[in-house]
């Protein structure tokens, strides 16, 4: 891993500020963390956005959210109601979030690291993020319209 491990750069809480700052800042939403007790799973059918970084730090961070809380962020962003959020909408909307939440942790990593734009999909399988190991961090984060997790996965 080139002496730059995951465990030295970020930590939980550089997870749970990193996704504050844009939630809050930008939408006016509160998430709270969720602690780990265990398992943290969102269900099939969840959205997911993710980046790959290359460079001093090689990785990808992933942002997987519910598809209600997708939507009503989506509409937070278009600023419009959210029976008109389409699919699509809400896809671009998780490839954005994706975007600044890695971008704020991305500031935290060695330089000089570069990110590739989000890819975004809806996933047709469960997952559940486990707690910390080596090479992942996962950060589980509750609103009242739906769950979603941040992973930052190191790749050696």
């Amino acid at each position: 891993m080139g002496g730059c491990t995951l465990l030295a750069e970020l930590d939980e809480q550089s997870l749970i500020s990193a996704n504050a700052h844009f939630w809050e800042q930008m939408l006016a939403m509160r998430l709270e963390p969720v602690p780990f007790s265990g398992q943290f799973c969102l269900e099939q059918g969840h959205l997911l956005a993710s980046v790959e970084l290359s460079g001093v730090w090689k990785g990808r961070i992933e942002v997987r959210i519910d598809e209600r809380l997708a939507c009503s962020a989506t509409a937070a962003m278009l600023m419009q109601p959210v029976e008109d959020v389409v699919h699509a909408d809400m896809l671009d909307a998780i490839g954005e979030i994706a975007n600044m939440v890695a971008g704020a942790i991305k500031s935290s990593l060695p330089r000089p690291t570069t990110m590739t734009i989000p890819v975004s999909a809806v996933e047709a399988a469960a997952f559940c993020g486990l707690h910390r190991t080596e090479d992942t961090l996962v950060v589980g984060f509750r609103h009242a319209d739906g769950d979603l997790m941040v992973r930052v996965w190191e790749r050696a």
